[in-house]
């Protein structure tokens, strides 16, 4: 009778192990074909584009500034080898290229939006890589996925030739995708985890250089998360929408109580923005438990929207944060954080605003979504 039953309970097993095996890959499968991803209590139609334009840890961060894209992944693209690593690539053996998988919202911006936004971000004309980064497996290359991809980038390019912007030929090849291999985790997010050397990095390569010579202002054509209408409101009107302690704490630089305050020990995900203007600027993500009884955060979540000004008040020397639009007082940030960044940005309730992750689409931050997509 137990060997009956331990055959009935293995096939139990082996029968619920299949169920989720498939289910797994049809999940995976949705991904790749950009039908529909779960992200939390919504669900977004998603669609793919592929793009090389040289450094992915670039690529990446300009992409990744777009309303509408929800999720970038640096990786590796147009090769033979399989699972190659960045040493690999980089080495020039592998046929593949460094490039960056964007998953956007279709409704939100459209695929010819991206190709525009793309070749104001690389130069087309380099067949021999991209900038600092020489060698093939950095030149530009735009992967379709479909035939319409394919006809919509044809087209873009030749309208960028015939355009007269540039006085050489434009070489960007236009390939049929085949199979995206992602980077190492280091190479995720580069621009946040490591940004003083990556900003090091982007200044030395020449390329904001270089694009700012050939496009000026015509850069920026599609509408980033850095240039929404963030701005600080009047006296009168702060003084009807704040209540009385986030109005001296924001505007008269008080400092509210410790472990009295709404979000020192709030644990849901979501995101932290300027209680007077909405600007983005502290994720859960990188919040922890600095033991003090104020919200502290390891790094912002936008660092355009923090401005960091010497405050020598109290007989003390400190390093005061505000808001950059609403020139809000959110508290200071020292140097006796944990890693990656060693900082602890200690904030003031009173001066934030919290966003569950569930809500950042309806209330305007859906760009954000993308960080609480688990992998």
């Amino acid at each position: 009778m137990k060997i009956l039953l331990y055959v009935v309970m293995g096939l139990i097993f082996v029968i619920g192990a299949v169920f989720f095996f498939m289910m797994g890959n049809q999940h995976s499968e949705a991904v790749q074909k950009g039908v529909k991803m779960d992200t939390g209590k919504e669900e977004m139609s998603l669609q793919k584009a592929t793009f090389a334009g040289g450094c992915f840890w670039c690529t990446e961060a300009d992409f990744e500034k777009l309303p509408g894209v929800v999720k970038v992944i640096s990786g590796y693209t147009g090769g033979n080898k399989e699972n190659p690593t960045y040493g690999e690539v980089s080495s020039g053996g592998t046929g593949h290229v460094e490039a960056v998988q964007v998953y956007y919202d279709p409704s939100k911006i459209t695929y010819k939006e991206l190709l525009d936004y793309f070749w104001k971000h690389v130069d087309p004309t380099d067949a021999g890589g991209q900038f600092v980064d020489r060698g093939s497996q950095y030149r530009s290359v735009i992967f379709y996925h479909d035939e319409e991809q394919k006809r919509l980038a044809e087209k873009s390019k030749e309208a960028l030739s015939k355009s007269g912007r540039f006085n050489k030929p434009i070489v960007t090849e236009i390939i049929k995708f085949t199979k995206f291999y992602e980077a190492e985790d280091y190479h995720q997010d580069y621009y946040k985890t490591h940004p003083l050397k990556y900003k090091f990095y982007r200044y030395e390569s020449g390329r904001d250089q270089f694009l700012e010579k050939v496009w000026g202002k015509e850069m920026k054509t599609v509408k980033t998360e850095e240039e929404k209408s963030y701005k600080k409101l009047d006296d009168a009107t702060l003084k009807k929408k704040l209540t009385s302690l986030q109005y001296e704490v924001t505007q008269k630089d008080r400092t509210e109580r410790p472990f009295q305050n709404e979000y020192w020990d709030n644990h849901k995900e979501g995101i932290y923005v300027d209680i007077v203007s909405g600007e983005p600027l502290f994720s859960s993500l990188d919040k922890f438990d600095s033991g003090t009884g104020w919200p502290s955060f390891t790094r912002p979540l936008e660092t355009n929207n923090i401005v960091e000004k010497q405050d020598r008040s109290l007989f003390m020397k400190r390093i005061e944060v505000r808001s950059k639009h609403g020139d809000s007082h959110l508290g200071h940030v020292f140097n006796d954080g944990p890693p990656p960044t060693g900082l602890r940005y200690c904030m003031n309730s009173a001066a934030l605003r919290f966003i569950p992750k569930e809500d950042l689409q309806k209330e305007g931050y859906g760009e954000y979504s993308k960080l609480f997509i688990k992998k």
